[in-house]
C-alpha cells in the first residue's frame, strides 16, 4: 500500500512538472517561429527592392514562404515543437535503456539468473542502471525476498510481477508523456497547413474580383504562395509521423525487455521449487 502511494506521488509530481516543461516549450517554440518568419524570411534581402510587401527574388525560397502569409509562423512553430520534442524524448528513452547495449544487459541477465546467479544479475543491473535496470533489479531482490520466505510459485508470479510492475510504474511514468504532443502534431500540421492555404486562395480571388479583370499573372501567384501553407504543413506532420513511430517503437523494446526479464525470473523460481519436491 505504501509503494502504491508513493508510486502515485511520484506520477502525480512528474505529471505537474512535465506540463509546465510542454507549455513552456511550445509558447517558445512558437514566439521562435514568429521570429525566424519576421527576421529571416521576411528580410529586406529576400524581396525585389528591398521591400517585403514585393516579390520575392528569382530562386528566393525564404521569400516565398514569407509570401504564405500569417499562418506560416504557426507552421515553423510547429514544426520546432517535433524537433524540440523529438531531442528531448531521444535523451530519456535512452536513459532508460541505460549506459550499455541493451540487448547485451538482457542476455547477461538471463544467462546469470537461469545459472541462479541472482547477485550477478543484481550487479548487472547495477552497472546498466536506467529505468530498465531499475525495474528488473527490483524484481530479483524481490526474488530472493519470496525464496527466503518459500513462496508456492503461484505466490511468488504474483509478487514479483506485481513489484516489477511497480517498479517500472515508479522509473518510467514520462516516457510516453509527451508523444501525445507529435502525435497531435500528425493531424494538426496538416490542417494548420489546409488552413493557410484556403485563406491564401481567398485572398487571392478576392484581389481579383477588386481588380475588374482578370488577371493570371496574378492568380497563378497567389495560388503558390497558398500552397506554400499545404507543403509547409504537410513536411510537419511527415516529420512528426516518422518521429512517433519510432520513439513508439523504442518503448515497446525497452516495455518488452522488462517483461522478457521478468518471465525469466518466474521460471527460475518454478524451477527452483521443483528440485525441492
Amino acid at each position: 500500500m505504501a509503494n502504491n502511494v508513493k508510486v502515485q506521488k511520484k506520477k502525480e509530481q512528474g505529471s505537474k512538472g512535465g506540463d509546465i516543461f510542454s507549455g513552456l516549450v511550445i509558447a517558445a517554440c512558437i514566439f521562435v517561429g514568429y521570429l525566424i518568419f519576421k527576421l529571416v524570411m521576411g528580410d529586406p534581402s529576400n524581396f525585389e527592392g528591398g521591400n517585403p510587401d514585393g516579390h520575392p527574388l528569382p530562386g528566393n525560397y525564404l521569400g516565398m514562404v514569407y509570401k504564405g502569409g500569417a499562418i506560416v509562423p504557426v507552421l515553423m512553430g510547429l514544426l520546432l515543437i517535433v524537433v524540440v520534442f523529438s531531442f528531448e524524448r531521444f535523451f530519456v528513452i535512452s536513459k532508460a535503456a541505460g549506459k550499455g547495449n541493451l540487448d547485451a544487459f538482457m542476455k547477461k541477465v538471463q544467462a546469470s539468473v537461469n545459472g541462479g546467479d541472482i547477485d550477478g544479475a543484481i550487479e548487472a543491473c547495477d552497472k546498466q542502471q536506467g529505468s530498465v535496470a531499475n525495474a528488473i533489479k527490483a524484481g530479483l531482490i524481490k526474488y530472493n525476498q519470496v525464496k527466503a520466505e518459500g513462496f508456492t510459485s503461484e505466490e511468488a508470479t504474483e509478487t514479483i510481477h506485481k513489484e516489477i510492475e511497480e517498479a517500472t510504474s515508479l522509473e518510467m511514468p514520462m516516457l510516453e508523456k509527451n508523444l501525445t504532443i507529435i502525435s497531435t502534431l500528425v493531424s494538426l500540421g496538416t490542417l494548420v497547413g489546409l488552413l493557410g492555404t484556403v485563406t491564401g486562395m481567398i485572398k487571392a480571388f478576392g484581389a481579383l474580383a477588386t481588380s475588374g479583370t482578370p488577371d493570371q499573372a496574378a492568380l497563378a501567384n497567389g495560388i503558390s504562395e497558398a500552397l506554400i501553407n499545404t507543403a509547409t504543413g504537410i513536411f510537419t506532420s511527415a516529420v512528426a509521423i516518422v518521429v512517433y513511430n519510432f520513439f513508439t517503437s523504442k518503448i515497446d523494446t525497452l516495455t518488452y525487455s522488462i517483461d522478457e526479464a521478468a518471465n525469466t525470473i518466474v521460471n527460475t523460481y518454478r524451477r527452483f521449487k521443483g528440485s525441492l519436491k
